[in-house]
């Protein structure tokens, strides 16, 4: 429960309170990490695929679906994202980059990055909506288990930390690789059934795009390892939004 509590209370807005901040509620909290995003999906699901229904069309619904994790964790990953963007753009040593993400304004490469994101994911999603609420729903459920399992697997033994403060610290080097691995290979499997229901070619698809978006997150990680000397919690952020976008991206092809 207390791993429950924290992978909630960190990384959602729900009424959840963190009572243990130590090593243990850390490792535990971030192989819970794809359970919040279950529940996170589910709620994208839950009000897009209605707004489908009730007949504004399937652009509307991919909106839906793209704001409410955006609510949901307050918009710290979009946040964290335009940060990183700032930070990877200024070209600047690392100790320098560190400061241009920790300042509270949003640069020219961070509002670019979130345009483009925000739109990719909108765009990704209104093409599931017209294929049916079904496809949409999944594609929301989808997306962000994948964002989440990044974050676990960003939270492996071996990733160090940027600063010595900030939730990077505090959650940096926690998992063990099994259990990390373990995490992966179950959220892939359960959306893989999940896709099995919906064609032929569903189970593969949604495979797909959760090893896809993984391999995408790590690229990211690596990046941001060798330029930040570890992650932070903006790179968390970076990491959950880039697996979200290249998940959705996969399962429009096909």
């Amino acid at each position: 429960m207390d791993g429950i509590r924290f992978a909630f209370g960190t990384l959602t807005v729900l009424p959840v309170r963190v009572t243990r901040w130590d090593r243990a509620a850390a490792r535990s909290g971030m192989l819970c990490a794809p359970l919040a995003g279950l529940v996170v999906g589910a709620c994208a699901a839950a009000l897009g695929a209605p707004v489908l229904l009730l007949g504004p069309g399937p652009l509307l619904a991919a909106i839906t679906s793209t704001a409410v994790p955006a609510v949901l964790t307050r918009g710290l990953h979009l946040d964290g994202l335009a940060d990183v963007a700032d930070g990877l753009g200024s070209a600047k040593p690392a100790e320098d980059a560190l400061r241009v993400m920790k300042q509270s304004d949003i640069g020219p490469f961070g509002v670019v990055t979130l345009v483009l994101v925000l739109l990719a994911q909108v765009a990704a999603l209104d093409r599931l909506y017209g294929e049916g609420w079904a496809h949409g729903a999944a594609g929301a459920v989808v997306c962000a288990l994948a964002a989440r399992l990044a974050l676990t697997l960003a939270c492996r033994r071996g990733v160090p930390a940027a600063r010595p403060d900030g939730l990077g610290a505090a959650v940096a080097g926690t998992v063990p690789t099994g259990a990390a691995l373990g995490a992966a290979v179950g959220v892939t499997a359960v959306c893989a059934a999940a896709g099995a229901l919906l064609g032929p070619y569903g189970a593969l698809r949604h495979a797909l795009a959760v090893l896809l978006a993984l391999g995408a997150a790590q690229l990211l990680l690596r990046h941001c390892v060798r330029r930040f000397g570890g992650v932070t919690g903006d790179v968390f952020g970076a990491l959950a939004e880039t697996a979200a976008t290249a998940a959705l991206l996969v399962l429009t092809f096909g």
